[in-house]
């Protein structure tokens, strides 16, 4: 057992049992061709889809691709099951259906050994993030949920390896979890057992970067890092660093004033400055960017007619300086559009910093894990997670890691 909380898959003969698995999946998806641009977490999940088949487990595998406010990466999942292949060193067969009859027809059929990958969970409105932004269901109420009583009974065991998933309260994650007996991946096991003595005694000062597109996470989590004392400086980059700095008076300029409204995230602007007028001595915004690729702007030369694609040098600076000093480091976005070569610099030279500084270095979510393989940096530890691990640390109770300790207790008590 983990921590004497969670039972693991040492805790069972697993051989001859049908796994229900549920493994986070979701990649970075080129827009225009729909094909993966980095498979870092399916590669870390290979490692438990391996272990499963050498078990002689029959393994059923869920998982989602894609989040709704960016629909063009809702794809299949079949390139997905291809490189669950290449990297487990086992045949993963790909199914077009999540939990209709061929599915269920499919689960029944696997022999020991073997391993199927259903249908992409964000084609159904029930594991979207529905249950988790609008409506407050219940774990017991989302196990009726027809995913969860169509697949149920087929199972043996359910396994949540989905670390990078285990805030959410969908009914992949929770539903499973109180109808069958649930035990943690090896993704999982290994993601909180390291995070555990991250987060019980951090050595100070703590220096949190936060960057990237995706923002509503690290909105969760600024407020209570701040508030304990977790975080002694937070370092904004990315969409949340124009936000902050719209929150502080600046206009941005067209390009980037029309990316808010389309994201919708007007809505974190009267959060921003409520936590400037709090914790404004705690929070570092961006001194200054880099627009059209190459051409560096000053923050008092905003608004601009251009998209901004990176922190500008003075910014860097800043925050390197800030890292200096730092004894633990929690990195979650890149403060640019690194895929870009134009816009990569601010992404390089504050990873790089990190790696020199020599402080305990938590790196989490694809692009940023994308971004340490990418330039071959040095840190202590890559999540799989990125809204999971920043949530985790900040003290929050994740709802996978709840429904894995509850189903614990329940089988045990049996």
């Amino acid at each position: 057992m983990l921590n004497g909380e969670i039972l693991t898959m040492d805790d069972f003969d697993l051989k001859g049992k049908t796994i229900l698995i549920r493994c986070d999946l979701n990649s970075p998806v080129d827009r225009e061709t729909g094909i993966i641009t980095d498979d870092t977490r399916i590669k870390a999940h290979a490692k438990t889809v391996r272990e499963l088949s050498e078990k002689g487990a029959k393994t059923a595998v869920m998982a989602h691709q894609g989040d709704p406010l960016f629909l063009e990466n809702f794809v299949p999942l079949k390139e997905h099951a291809q490189i669950l292949s290449k990297y487990s060193g086992v045949e993963v067969t790909y199914i077009d259906d999540t939990f209709g009859p061929a599915a269920r027809v499919a689960i029944k059929n696997l022999e020991n050994g073997q391993v199927l990958l259903l249908e992409n969970t964000r084609y159904f409105a029930e594991d979207t993030r529905l249950f988790e932004d609008t409506i407050t269901r219940s774990p017991e109420d989302q196990a009726k949920c027809q995913l969860v009583q169509k697949l149920y009974p087929l199972a043996d065991y359910f396994m949540i390896d989905a670390f990078a998933a285990a805030h959410k309260s969908q009914p992949s994650i929770v539903g499973f979890a109180e109808v069958l007996p649930t035990l943690a991946g090896r993704v999982m096991e290994a993601e909180v057992s390291a995070l555990m003595k991250v987060r019980d005694d951090p050595e100070k000062p703590c220096v949190f970067l936060l960057g990237g597109k995706k923002i509503s996470d690290k909105y969760v989590v600024i407020e209570p890092v701040l508030k304990n004392n977790t975080a002694d400086k937070v370092l904004t980059s990315g969409v949340i660093g124009m936000i902050m700095l719209k929150a502080s008076g600046y206009e941005l300029g067209k390009p980037s004033e029309i990316l808010i409204q389309e994201m919708k995230f007007e809505k974190y602007l009267s959060q921003s400055k409520k936590l400037l007028e709090d914790y404004g001595d705690k929070i570092e915004l961006p001194e200054d960017f880099v627009i059209d690729g190459v051409k560096e702007i000053n923050v008092s030369e905003l608004p601009v007619d251009a998209s901004i694609g990176d922190i500008g040098r003075k910014t860097i600076e800043k925050y390197k300086t800030q890292l200096e000093g730092a004894k633990t480091v929690f990195f979650s976005g890149p403060p640019g559009i690194f895929e870009k070569r134009e816009f990569e610099t601010g992404t390089k030279e504050i990873l790089n910093a990190i790696s020199a500084a020599g402080a305990f270095s938590v790196v989490g979510g694809g692009h940023s894990i994308a971004a340490i393989e990418q330039y071959n940096v040095n840190v202590n530890l890559t999540s799989t997670g990125g809204g999971a691990l920043v949530r985790y640390l900040s003290g929050e109770e994740l709802p996978a890691i709840k429904a894995l300790k509850k189903a614990a207790k329940r089988y045990l008590n049996k």
